[in-house]
């Protein structure tokens, strides 16, 4: 695939490449000069997938999380 330079630099990927690789606005990508006319471009992993949990946790409203009355299963 043939792909050309912008005005400020920019390279785009073409779609067929970005679907399949499942590529998302944002991505991080290390470039790397091999010689002069070869270069290889490389996606950069994404910071880990984050949990619910620690999204709660930096609420800034820390209060809240009211326990619920329940009862035990012990007895089942």
């Amino acid at each position: 695939m043939v792909t050309s330079l912008s005005s400020k630099g920019q390279i785009v990927l073409p779609a067929p490449l970005r679907r399949e690789d499942s590529l998302r606005v944002g991505d991080e990508f290390e470039v790397e000069r091999i010689e002069a006319g070869r270069y290889l471009l490389r996606k950069t992993p994404g910071p880990p997938a984050r949990g619910l949990v620690d999204l709660l946790q930096e609420c800034p409203a820390q209060d809240w999380f009211r326990p619920v009355a329940s009862e035990s299963t012990d007895s089942l």
